[in-house]
């Protein structure tokens, strides 16, 4: 129609204007006259816009700093024109959209669409961003915290295929959690279940962001492994000083993994201790659930067999015999498009196909 292409002519103006966003990757593939869906994934730094086929294939990726938008009004508008983009790149009509699925760091009520807050972004409190996005695209939207949208993702299209129940747990400078449980999400009687990384794994243990004490993400969260290491590695000369170049600043979960490979010991034995607290705290939800698989992804789990083997060793000493004789221990498959991928499958879980 002229008022869809219209549209279409001013989104693409406008994105051509974003300051120092640029349009970062983009996929392409041909489009035949199938069903779609948008996967948005909000991040901190940035915000990645997918459009996914009906078995979670990407098929063109927009990704944006979030810097870039300030506020819930201006992230509406920014993707009411990428989506517009979308129907013009692959010549789509808009019913072939079948949902818009949202995924982000906060405390969210998936039910009715509302975000209470999103963690280290401003201007999100109490927000009805799904009446937002549908009144201005038209199309149905969900959204979801974005531990549960990697959960989803993972489990549909990810390392727990095949699971009936699945943990999802993400590490990186927190500890998020998602549990999927006879193949839906729970999400708890305020939607705020699945707070893996507040399960507490030391009664004296150090104060958590949460305002608790001995959460597990006090011992596993990156800022706890950075500050550990530094204490660690204080007065030594060690692989980890060589490539921080003495910058204590430098310092990532990243650098102590590089320097585990290299046979510092200092680092192994960082990344063990904390797959150890991994697998201790993960050893209750293990007995509790008695789940198929728990997935594992975010940054830290990129220190591979230094946390996984001490992950899997734990829980077999620590679990009951049988749900630690029948749980795997996986490393998540998606990747950084689990937020994109898991959106998508967050549309096709909300309407229950």
């Amino acid at each position: 129609t002229k008022r869809a292409q219209h549209g279409v002519r001013l989104a693409t103006k406008r994105l051509r204007r974003l300051p120092d966003c640029g349009i970062l990757t983009k996929i392409n593939g041909h489009i035949m006259n199938k069903k779609f869906y948008i996967g948005i994934d909000i991040g901190a730094t940035n915000t990645k816009f997918g459009l996914v086929d009906g078995k979670g294939r990407i098929k063109s990726k927009k990704v944006i700093r979030t810097s870039c938008y300030n506020g819930a009004a201006q992230f509406v508008s920014i993707a009411k024109d990428i989506v517009y983009l979308f129907i013009k790149e692959k010549k789509l009509k808009k019913n072939q959209l079948c949902g818009i699925g949202i995924g982000a760091p906060g405390a969210i009520d998936s039910n009715k669409g509302i975000v209470h807050y999103l963690t280290n972004l401003k201007g999100w409190k109490g927000i009805h961003l799904r009446k937002m996005i549908e009144s201005k695209l038209g199309i149905r939207a969900y959204l979801d915290n974005d531990a549960n949208v990697m959960a989803i993702g993972e489990f549909s299209f990810g390392a727990g295929r095949g699971s009936k129940n699945m943990i999802g747990v993400t590490l990186g400078s927190g500890v998020g959690g998602g549990l999927v449980l006879d193949g839906r999400v729970y999400r708890g009687t305020n939607m705020a279940g699945g707070e893996i990384g507040h399960v507490p794994v030391n009664v004296e243990g150090p104060k958590c962001a949460c305002g608790g004490s001995g959460c597990l993400e006090a011992y596993v969260g990156s800022p706890y492994i950075v500050k550990k290491t530094l204490k660690l590695i204080k007065g030594k000369k060690t692989a980890i000083m060589k490539l921080i170049k003495g910058k204590t600043s430098r310092l990532t979960p990243k650098i102590i993994y590089k320097a585990a490979l290299k046979g510092d010991p200092i680092a192994k034995r960082i990344l063990r201790e904390t797959g150890i607290y991994l697998g201790v705290g993960l050893t209750g939800i293990i007995n509790l659930l008695n789940p198929d698989a728990v997935v594992i992804g975010g940054g830290v789990a990129n220190a591979g067999r230094f946390i996984f083997d001490a992950v899997k060793e734990t829980v077999k000493k620590r679990a009951m015999h049988l749900p630690a004789k029948t749980v795997k221990i996986l490393k998540a498959e998606l990747g950084e498009d689990a937020g994109v991928v898991g959106a998508m499958a967050l549309v096709k879980e909300r309407q229950g196909k």
